[in-house]
């Protein structure tokens, strides 16, 4: 097997990375994935062309130069300790495991492996994602930069001090999910209003689109361009006084705190 990439958990964010990275520079003869759901196995070889083994078959992706764990923070520590045997000299583990800092994950493998940790998150899967990567203490800059390249096909890629990576969690990683909720409370505010759902959800699409265009393209400050479209005494200005009134930005500060405290939480449980 010519596996340089060994993917361990082919779940939701499994799938997302992958599909990065073959939209990048790797092909499927060069990436085999550990999967222990063989309904999930089946469709991942049928949508990708890769090779697929179970938990039980390490032994077939040892020679791996890169592992990447891709798999809850409940499961990640057996993963680890299982994968620990089957590593090769030089190998890189690359963890997307929410939650558990590098010195947890270290604690799991080989003395001296190094691990780079990764919080992408699902737009990967078009290849719009957004990863920040941080080294843990034994990976170098070249290994940064070889996770910066596998992960070129997802999106933004962005190096932070592991101090920030529960942050970044609670900002891109997460922020998909906050974004998807903005989108269908205007939906349905558009259906209470009066219009088809198809045609509301279109609209609340294509504005989503347009606003992260402007934002991208004219690198204007969003407080800039949401007072262009903000005339004194008009509608939209009516519109954001209620959303102030109910506290929009009170409630994502809060919504983000209890995201990096979770974050905290998972991590100390592994700790111990």
């Amino acid at each position: 097997m010519s596996t340089r990439i060994a993917l361990h958990g082919g779940g939701m964010m499994g799938g997302a990375i992958l599909a990065g990275i073959l939209r990048g520079s790797s092909s499927p003869d060069e990436i085999s994935v550990v999967e222990a759901s063989s309904e999930r196995a089946d469709l991942l070889r049928q949508r990708y062309g890769v090779a697929v083994v179970g938990p039980d078959a390490l032994a077939d992706v040892a020679a791996a130069a890169i592992h990447v764990v891709a798999v809850k923070p409940h499961h990640a520590p057996g993963v680890l300790r299982a994968l620990a045997p089957h590593l090769s000299d030089g190998a890189l583990v690359v963890s997307v495991v929410a939650g558990l800092t590098t010195d947890t994950l270290e604690r799991d493998l080989p003395a001296g492996t190094p691990v780079v940790r990764v919080m992408p998150n699902t737009p990967a899967l078009v290849g719009a994602g957004a990863a920040a990567t941080s080294r843990g203490a034994h990976a170098t800059a070249e290994h940064a930069a070889t996770v910066a390249d596998l992960l070129a096909g997802t999106g933004l890629v962005v190096e932070v001090p592991e101090a920030q990576l529960n942050a970044v969690t609670a900002l891109s990683g997460s922020g998909p999910a906050y974004v998807f909720a903005v989108v269908e409370a205007l939906v349905d505010g558009g259906v209470l209003l009066g219009l088809p759902r198809p045609t509301a959800t279109r609209l609340a699409v294509q504005t989503l689109r347009g606003a992260a265009a402007m934002l991208e393209e004219t690198g204007e400050h969003p407080t800039i361009l949401r007072e262009q479209v903000t005339s004194p005494g008009g509608t939209t200005a009516a519109a954001l006084r209620e959303l102030e009134e109910y506290g929009l930005n009170a409630a994502f500060l809060t919504a983000m705190r209890a995201n990096v405290d979770r974050s905290e939480e998972i991590a100390a449980a592994n700790e111990d």
